[in-house]
This record gives C-alpha cells, sequence and structure tokens, in this order.
C-alpha cells in the first residue's frame, strides 16, 4: 500500500469519525429537545409553578412503593400532584380500578380529595384485591367515607373514555413503564420538566426546580364568578 493510499484511508476514517460524532451529537439534541407534545402534557395545573406529574396503574407493585414517597413530598412542598391512569394491559383489575379512580375524582374537594384517599387505600389494599373482589373494596372506601357508590358506575362510558385520554397522554409522550414521574414546571425556556429516575432524588429535583422557578410571575387562578344577589 502506498503512501497515498494510506493518507486516502486516514481521511475518510476521520470524516466518517467526525460524522458519527455529529449524528451522536444530533441524537442527544433530540433526546434534550422537548417535542410539542411533552410540553403541552407535562405542565403544571394553573395556578402552579411547579407541580409532581405521575403516569400510573393501581394495579402496579411500584407504583403503590412511589404513593408514599409522593404524598410525602406533595405534604412537604404544597406542590400539586397530578395523576394520569395508564393501565397496563397485563393488569387485569387496573382499568376498571382506574374508573373507580375517576369516579372519586368527579366528587372530590380541596377539602375532602376523595380521589387521591382512593388511590392509596387501593395502594395500601394492592395485594389482596383481584378484579372478582375488587368491588368489595370500592364499597368498603365508600362505606369509610359515607358514600354509596351506585352499581353501574359508569353507564355512559364516560369515566372509561376519561382513562383513556389519560392514557392517550401516555402514549402521545412514549411512556413505557409505570410509575412514570415527572417534576415540571412553568418555565417558557428550556426543558420545563424533568422525570424522576431515581426516587431518591425526587426532593432534590423539587428544591432545584422551585429555585429555578422562584422568580416567576404568579399565575393566577380562575376563580368561579360571583353569584348576584337578589334585591
Amino acid at each position: 500500500m502506498n503512501i497515498l493510499s494510506l493518507m486516502t484511508n486516514k481521511t475518510l476514517l476521520r470524516i466518517a469519525f467526525l460524522l458519527l460524532l455529529a449524528l451522536v451529537a444530533t441524537i442527544a439534541l433530540r433526546a434534550q429537545t422537548p417535542t410539542s407534545a411533552q410540553t403541552n402534557i407535562l405542565r403544571p395545573p394553573a395556578g402552579a409553578k411547579v407541580a409532581l406529574i405521575e403516569f400510573a396503574d393501581l394495579e402496579c407493585p411500584d407504583c403503590a412503593r412511589a404513593s408514599k414517597l409522593l404524598e410525602d413530598a406533595v405534604k412537604a412542598y404544597k406542590i400539586p400532584l397530578v395523576v394520569y391512569d395508564f393501565p397496563l394491559p397485563m393488569h387485569p383489575w387496573a382499568m376498571e380500578g382506574a374508573i373507580y379512580a375517576h369516579y372519586f375524582r368527579n366528587i372530590s374537594t380541596p377539602k375532602n380529595p376523595l380521589e387521591m384517599q382512593f388511590r392509596a387505600f387501593i395502594y395500601d389494599n394492592q395485594s389482596a384485591i383481584s378484579a372478582q373482589n375488587l368491588r368489595s373494596f370500592v364499597d368498603q372506601f365508600a362505606k369509610a367515607h359515607k358514600l354509596t357508590v351506585p352499581f353501574a358506575v359508569d353507564p355512559t362510558g364516560s369515566l372509561a373514555a376519561s382513562v383513556r385520554k389519560d392514557k392517550e397522554k401516555g402514549v402521545a409522550i412514549n411512556i413505557e413503564h409505570t410509575p412514570t414521574l415527572y417534576v415540571v414546571t412553568a418555565k417558557s425556556s428550556g426543558t420545563p420538566f424533568v422525570e424522576v429516575v431515581d426516587r431518591n432524588n425526587l426532593f432534590n429535583m423539587i428544591d432545584q426546580a422551585l429555585a429555578e422557578t422562584k422568580n416567576l410571575p404568579s399565575t393566577s387562578v380562575a376563580t368561579p364568578a360571583a353569584k348576584k344577589t337578589k334585591k
């Protein structure tokens, strides 16, 4: 092999190496750049600068393990937790459980957050629940809160549709497992959210998010119009 051939081969190898570096950099940049679906879905509710978002499956053992930590974080930081149901196909009662959760969501109030209480109750009893006895646990929860759940809890299918909308959000941002957790912020620049890969770092991540949004203007929360009093 002559010198010219050696130089040509080295040049080609150098070009190939530079192209590979450019490809890796492009992939890394795309991974760091949020998609429109992510920026639309992974946002805190109105009035909050920082929030937690969870894609959860009520039958998922790891979701049950994460539940207490999220509860502690919400209490410690006074930030909202938004739960999107993502029932997995291998879990026989996860979809039905999510429908009941959405039923309690519809009758929850800030002073009586029945949905979150129901989710905690289901996680606490998860190992004893089956597709056959789920309803009995629902009735136990309802009785403890002096409620009666109708026999046909979703006659129009609206609650099931609501659960499917939750799952569609997860599919849109490529959720692959439960729980998938995010710390989300109201930032309009950079990446306004970060996935919680190691739950041991959750509190540190919240601290950082709060520091990054400290100077953001407070957003107003829409309030119902005052009722007119009769004269």
